[in-house]
């Protein structure tokens, strides 16, 4: 047993070093004298990839929302990124967009985007988190449960066994105590399991899986490549066309390339089927801009896409001092790009509750942060599960007719980014969660929607390919 809550505010421990721990973290060292990280896997010094997170070799979008958190919680951290070669692109105007209904305009918005690889992003802010001095990390290390009051009604630290060099898990158990523990473990936290042990109900999970795999590589640019732009955006139009693409500048001057298609359009991961994937993409400028492209890397998958929310929000009972965030609560289809933002959005929910209960101290903290953390992933969910009934094979939610309504409007919404460049804008900035999804049915874009004038589909193949500054 622990007497640990009897000094309030001592130590606090976060279970998962990736980019949901390292954010929350970073918000607990305002918070606790202590802030210890629990990571299974042994943590570069170098921006290198890791086991723990495979997605790593895949696109990332850091959005502006998240990028606007980085920068206000680790001060100097973007111009860092960018110095070690990150690119800012203008969303609007430096990226090539084939949506759903066509290529969308090129114009200047101020809404900047720093392009980097996950594994940069990730290393950027670990190395300005451990400068903080009341910041740990116990690496290589697992945790294999809850330590709770006599009566469970409190979590009071975790089990720690720590792991041999081979990876394998070594020697007896210890234990770490705290005044509250977070859970940012990812898609296979075992929070559910731990719980069940201490006699609580695991919390209901709801899962929508599109059946979305990807394939990545890193290219180098061709040497006479003079384009007018800095990423390209082919994404996928299910149900008749499930196949998307990415190419998206990062670090060291290369070309990170991601694909992504459903059930049987998944992308292969040998070379010949990667490439013929390329080749049947909507625009053959796609595979056309990387025809004297160098490969660099071999191709990866990853097909673990779906989105999954366990709703902890919803339990009746649960021990207090505990809290999930992150993948652990909420993990999205990475197509949408809201992971590490929403990341960040939930480490300043948790900073705010936290200054919220200095007063009267944690009691409760467990019932009441995760209800904001349910509101606050609520919306993202919406979007990104909506999207996905549009796949064939989607499994875990049914196309009613509120969802069809949204396809119907939102199909408006994406022909008149077509044409419209303060339309395309606001989109834009409803993607990178600058601005609400309310913002789309503001009156006067409502009436251009679904009265405005439009662009006929002709313009939409190789006549306006031709047209595009490229």
């Amino acid at each position: 047993m622990s007497n640990a809550t009897n000094i309030p505010n001592q130590h606090a421990i976060v279970i998962g070093g990736s980019m949901a721990g390292l954010l929350a973290a970073r918000v607990l060292s305002d918070h606790f004298a202590r802030v210890t990280i629990v990571e299974r896997d042994r943590l570069p010094i170098a921006p290198e990839f890791r086991h723990g997170t495979p997605q790593a070799r895949h696109v990332h979008v850091l959005m502006q929302q998240g990028q606007r958190i980085l920068g206000q919680l680790f001060p100097g951290l973007i111009q860092e990124l960018e110095a070690h070669g990150a690119v800012y692109t203008d969303v609007t105007n430096d990226m090539l967009w084939l949506n759903p209904a066509g290529w969308t305009p090129r114009h200047v918005s101020g809404l900047e985007m720093l392009c980097a690889s996950r594994t940069l992003i990730e290393w950027g802010v670990r190395q300005r988190l451990m400068n903080i001095q009341n910041v740990s990390v116990c690496s290589e290390t697992d945790v294999q449960g809850l330590l709770t009051s006599e009566d469970k009604a409190m979590v009071t630290g975790v089990q720690i066994q720590p792991r041999s060099q081979a990876g394998a898990a070594k020697g007896a158990t210890q234990m770490m105590h705290a005044d509250l523990v977070i859970d940012t473990s990812g898609r296979n936290s075992k929070m559910p399991q731990w719980l069940t042990a201490l006699g609580y109900q695991p919390p209901p999970e709801s899962i929508v899986n599109a059946h979305l795999g990807y394939a990545s590589r890193v290219y180098e640019p061709p040497t006479d490549f003079h384009g007018q732009w800095k990423a390209f955006y082919i994404q996928s139009a299910p149900p008749d066309h499930p196949r998307g693409g990415l190419i998206f500048p990062m670090e060291g001057g290369k070309w990170l390339v991601s694909t992504i298609g459903s059930g049987a359009s998944k992308p292969p991961t040998d070379e010949a089927g990667f490439e013929a994937f390329i080749r049947s993409l909507r625009s053959p400028l796609f595979a056309q801009t990387l025809q004297k492209a160098k490969p660099l890397s071999p191709v990866y998958g990853f097909g673990s896409a779906s989105n999954q929310w366990r709703h902890y929000e919803r339990l009746a009972e649960r021990p207090d001092r505990l809290v999930i965030m992150g993948d652990a609560l909420c993990a999205f289809n990475p197509v949408y790009g809201q992971g590490m933002t929403i990341a960040a959005l939930e480490a300043m929910k948790l900073g705010a509750s936290l200054t919220e209960m200095q007063q009267r101290g944690l009691t409760g903290v467990t019932r009441m942060l995760q209800r904001k953390l349910g509101k606050l992933v609520a919306g993202p969910w919406s979007m990104a599960t909506g999207e996905d009934c549009r796949y064939l094979n989607v499994e875990g939610v049914k196309l009613g007719r509120t969802t069809r309504i949204m396809h119907w409007y939102m199909d408006r919404i994406m022909a008149l980014t077509t044409h419209d460049e303060e339309a395309h804008t606001l989109f834009t900035q409803v993607i990178h969660m600058v601005k609400p999804p309310t913002s789309l049915f503001h009156p006067h874009i409502l009436w251009r929607a679904l009265w405005g004038r439009r662009v006929s589909t002709q313009m939409q193949g190789p006549r306006r390919e031709a047209m595009l500054n490229v």
